[in-house]
């Protein structure tokens, strides 16, 4: 049998003698760490014990992946040490981490795509015969391996035409052929639909089950209460508090990460449609590649309502985001604003005829870095009176507009003379927020409005999206984040292989039927 394929044996395996005590798997204690004036880690202590799920909460910024990525060697800490085995390391980069039985699953995968299964996972360890790599070899230790472990992979498999669910299994089974006893992963549901996410946090179960410590990063606080035996909690580069689930609730969570209570779940009244504001009719994008993106998409979204879509991205959500505010050209089919069509218009002529629009890419789409937050304030609106006359900018009028929006939607720039580039990501976020929403649109289309920014962040983000529904604004709403879709809309569009398979009042809705839906565009 393979060496891969012993059980996890280990001297810190062994019974210990009686009174005493096995250290941790790991431990970091007193470790600090600074990137030039930024404190990123301040003091902290950590430890992770063998057989353990032990979930690392924090907001953006607040330090955990830098403390991981001390731990997987990638930085090296300023003071303090990192403990194995109750015996301190010096770790000089991964494979020092490697050696030392440390894996990391990281949140953009490291796989190759158009190489198989097995070629990826035993990528820089292969076994060879003759001096050639033994395919067939590192085909039977993958296959023994995701049996062992219950990860159900085919060797075989090029990674490029798996689901990302199982690519997110090859991943770990890269490590578990390294033979690690501690693994980190690092937002590994990020993209996973429901029933995908379900299936990892058995996996993570069964290798904390085998001797296995893990350690499991993620802002989705329903997924730690499922599968964490431990919690630590960091805010600002410092560890907070600890927890175990049986001991506390997701808000309890949550107002640990943020420093104040935070309200999870909205409260809210019905939607009270009115007319339909943005109409949809057989539409027909290409993708950059010139394939086909969408496939007779159908869906409308009225006044006074939030229509969330939900998808595994990649099934048409960007293009369709595109086409409705004029990013992307239309092979055919119809998009009607209040009556009026709108296909084929450029952005600015769709934005100064009510659409709004909240882009997935802030950097690209919503923001000029280099310009201040008083001039992005009025990104899509400074040719307009007050704001410009005869052609001629007019800065007071800028910058009473940016004052205005800067106290109403909480954003906090030193000054409004800032480069907007100098923000964090929540304030960015908010900057493009406040001005969609501050210039009377009729449609909000709203795309990850809440990708790569914090839970108090995200709480006020969607109050806005709320309470601008209850104005009257008619918001259509794309997220990768399903409790995002189910917690904020009023209908439910599930979109595969770029057709609307489902629309639906979000009230009592099946939650593994989305994610069904999600994973095949079928219901069964």
């Amino acid at each position: 049998m393979p060496d891969h394929l012993l059980p996890l044996d280990s001297p810190t395996a062994v019974s210990d003698p009686v009174g005493v005590a096995a250290p941790p798997a790991l431990e970091v204690r007193g470790v600090t760490k600074r990137f030039g004036d930024v404190l990123a880690n301040e003091d902290v202590d950590f430890r992770i014990e063998r057989g353990r799920v032990h979930a690392l909460l924090g907001e953006n910024g607040a330090g955990k992946s830098t403390l991981v990525n001390i731990i997987f060697g990638l930085y090296q800490a300023d003071t303090g040490e990192v403990r194995r085995n109750g015996e301190v390391m010096n770790l000089n980069g991964p494979r020092d981490a490697i050696a030392q039985q440390i894996g990391m699953v990281h949140q953009h995968f490291q796989l190759v795509p158009v190489l198989s299964v097995a070629e990826n996972v035993v990528l820089g360890d292969e076994p060879t015969r003759h001096g050639v790599v033994d395919l067939d070899e590192a085909a039977a230790v993958v296959r023994k391996l995701s049996e062992r472990f219950g990860l159900d992979i085919d060797p075989e498999s090029i990674v490029e035409d798996l689901p990302i669910g199982i690519q997110q299994r090859v991943e770990i089974l890269r490590a578990l052929y390294r033979e690690v006893d501690i693994l980190i992963l690092d937002e590994p549901t990020a993209v996973l639909t429901p029933q995908e996410t379900g299936h990892l946090l058995e996996v993570l179960r069964g290798l904390a089950d085998t001797g296995v410590a893990v350690v499991f990063i993620t802002h989705k606080l329903r997924e730690v209460m499922a599968v964490a035996d431990e919690i630590t909690v960091m805010r600002r580069g410092r560890v907070v508090g600890h927890a175990v689930p049986a001991d506390t609730d997701e808000s309890d969570l949550a107002s640990m990460m943020v420093g104040r209570p935070v309200e999870l779940r909205l409260k809210r009244t019905p939607a009270s449609p009115g007319d339909k504001m943005l109409t949809i009719v057989d539409l027909v994008v290409n993708d950059d590649r010139q394939t086909q993106a969408l496939n007779g998409i159908n869906l409308d979204v009225r006044a006074g309502e939030v229509v969330g879509v939900a998808g595994v991205e990649g099934n048409g959500q960007r293009e369709l985001v595109e086409a409705v505010t004029g990013l992307r050209g239309v092979i055919s089919g119809s998009i009607i604003l209040d009556g009026e069509e709108i296909a084929g218009r450029s952005p600015r002529q769709i934005s100064t005829m009510g659409v709004a629009h909240i882009p997935e890419d802030r950097e690209k789409f919503g923001l000029i870095g280099a310009h201040t937050v008083a001039d992005n304030m009025v990104l899509n609106r400074y040719h307009h009176r007050p704001y410009s006359r005869h052609g001629i900018r007019r800065p007071a009028a800028v910058d009473d507009e940016a004052t205005r929006l800067v106290e109403e939607f909480d954003v906090r720039p030193p000054t409004i003379a800032a480069m907007v580039a100098t923000l964090s990501g929540g304030n960015k976020q908010k900057v493009v927020a406040a001005r969609e929403f501050s210039h009377g649109s009729k449609v909000m289309v709203a795309a990850q409005p809440t990708r790569g920014i914090d839970i108090g962040n995200i709480e006020f983000i969607h109050r806005r999206l709320i309470e601008y529904r209850d104005a009257g604004m008619a918001i259509l709403l794309v997220s990768a984040e399903l409790d995002e879709v189910l917690g904020v809309s009023d209908r439910v569009a599930v979109i595969y292989g770029g057709r609307i398979v489902s629309c639906e009042p979000a009230e009592g809705i099946d939650r593994d039927r989305v994610g069904r839906l999600m994973l095949s565009g079928a219901d069964g």
